[in-house]
């Protein structure tokens, strides 16, 4: 174990987060950049003075389980996570969970495909970046809680505004019968996450048509090539479908385009203009 390298890093990582990464108020008075030790201590459960011995050179060696909460305290991407295991004498064992961490040049990409709708999802099927097309097309993912992004809790938990279930699109039973597939995979690679182990107890409990397929134990998918979109605003928007892997983070990016010169053509660019504006609903 490394102590002083290790209490280094920590304190170069912790030095990075801003308090409104993390959903903290920044609050007056404060004198050091990113967070303080209290909060990373909060965010990671362990006491603050066993993480200030940390970043002090001082404490002991830390166990895996300190170690995981401490890097998704510190929301440290793969190779980071990685790095504090070596500095800390403990080789790295998996991923603790599905990383939510999404490169800045797929976001870069996302944002060049203008007349797209495209986002990404991680191995749960939580939508964790997206362009503005996507947003108007589907939803204003920036307005919802992060447990309301995930498309597997959508489409069997709903909601489910006026019978339109998953934004009223063409496939919606094939869709959730691939997610849970999906899911079913996602789970087996990552079992000691308990975020996900949390969302499939929820979906068993909540959802008889969930835990039917579930039960089922199938974990092949068939792409769906093309859907329609049934838009409360513009009507009906079809686009053909493709997906990218982003294999060394798990992620996927969908990416929705239109036949050129179709009236979903047509629409996508009314959507491009108008946004998540709600043009049905008097200003």
């Amino acid at each position: 174990m490394d102590r002083r390298e290790l209490a280094d890093f920590l304190r170069s990582r912790r030095e990075r987060i801003t308090p409104a990464d993390v959903g903290l108020p920044a609050g007056p008075r404060r004198r050091t950049p990113g967070l303080r030790r209290e909060e990373v201590a909060q965010l990671a459960y362990i006491s603050t003075e066993y993480y200030t011995r940390l970043e002090q050179a001082r404490a002991p060696r830390p166990s895996r389980e300190v170690l995981a909460q401490v890097a998704r305290a510190l929301r440290l991407a793969d190779a980071e996570r990685d790095h504090l295991h070596h500095l800390a004498g403990t080789p790295p064992g998996p991923p603790p969970g599905p990383s939510r961490e999404v490169r800045q040049s797929i976001v870069d990409l996302l944002h060049r495909l203008p007349q797209a709708a495209a986002f990404v999802i991680s191995a749960t099927h939580e939508v964790i970046a997206w362009n503005d097309l996507a947003a108007a097309l589907m939803e204003d993912f920036s307005r919802l809680p992060r447990r309301d992004r995930n498309l597997v809790r959508r489409v069997f938990l709903g909601p489910h505004p006026e019978g339109r279930r998953l934004y009223g699109v063409s496939d919606g039973e094939e869709f959730a019968r691939s997610s849970v597939q999906q899911l079913r995979a996602a789970a087996a690679r990552y079992s000691d996450d308990p975020e996900l182990t949390a969302l499939v107890a929820e979906l068993l409990d909540g959802s008889e048509e969930f835990a039917r397929l579930w039960a089922a134990h199938d974990v092949t998918d068939t792409p769906t090539l093309r859907k329609t979109f049934d838009h409360p605003v513009v009507g009906p928007v079809t686009v053909n479908c493709d997906v990218l892997d982003i294999a060394d983070r798990d992620q996927r990016v969908v990416i929705y385009t239109a036949t050129p010169g179709s009236r979903s053509e047509e629409a996508l660019r009314l959507l491009s203009v108008i946004g998540t504006q709600r043009l049905d609903v008097p200003g």
